[in-house]
């Protein structure tokens, strides 16, 4: 069966989003050069392309409707993420939804499916889709939240920034006392990559 992994990048202080999100601000009041230098930027990106590679190596992925896009009521039809045509996911991802959307096909072999029914419908889908490889639980933090509250996730890897961010929405609100394994740790420049796997 495959595993269950979660990436999030979060500040110092455990926030992996700040609030005010819109179109032109994805992670909010969030320091938004920080949350993507590490990853995009030369030279930073070097440093961590492993870890990056890693984030999108899964068969399946599942995030929250609010990282696919900043809209709060009926779809916007016309959104189709903030990735632009191709997405880096190059498989299926299965969105927390609300309302009901058809399947949206992408460039590069990713397709966004809407899912209506909770967290334990999306993972038995995503479980099928994925085979042997993992799913990964892509985010924000509290999609994150909820399948570490249910304990499900078998691999967490957090990708820490130094800085305070003071408030958003935070990792771990709502998630019950559970005892953690470090699995490894490594600092780059501006991020500290730390992987953890719960003590079941």
């Amino acid at each position: 069966m495959s595993r269950v992994v979660s990436d999030l990048a979060v500040s110092m202080d455990g926030y992996g989003s700040g609030i005010g999100q819109s179109f032109e601000s994805p992670f909010g009041d969030f320091d938004q050069t920080l949350m993507l230098c590490w990853m995009f930027k030369e030279p930073y990106a070097a440093e961590n392309r492993a870890e990056v590679a890693t984030i999108v190596d899964a068969g399946a992925f599942i995030m929250g409707r609010n990282m696919f896009g900043p809209d709060r009521g009926d779809w916007d039809l016309d959104w189709t993420g903030w990735w632009g045509p191709e997405p880096p996911y190059r498989g299926p991802v299965f969105v927390l939804a609300h309302r009901e959307r058809d399947d949206l096909v992408m460039e590069g072999g990713t397709t966004f499916h809407f899912v209506s029914d909770g967290i334990h419908a999306a993972l038995d889908r995503a479980r099928d889709a994925a085979g042997d490889r993992n799913v990964a639980i892509s985010g924000g933090p509290s999609t994150v939240n909820q399948f570490l509250a249910e304990g499900l996730v078998d691999e967490l890897r957090l990708h820490v920034m130094p800085m305070v961010a003071g408030r958003g929405e935070r990792l771990f609100d709502g998630v019950p006392a559970q005892q953690w394994r470090q699995v490894s740790a490594r600092a780059t420049t501006l991020v500290t990559h730390l992987v953890y796997e719960p003590v079941r």
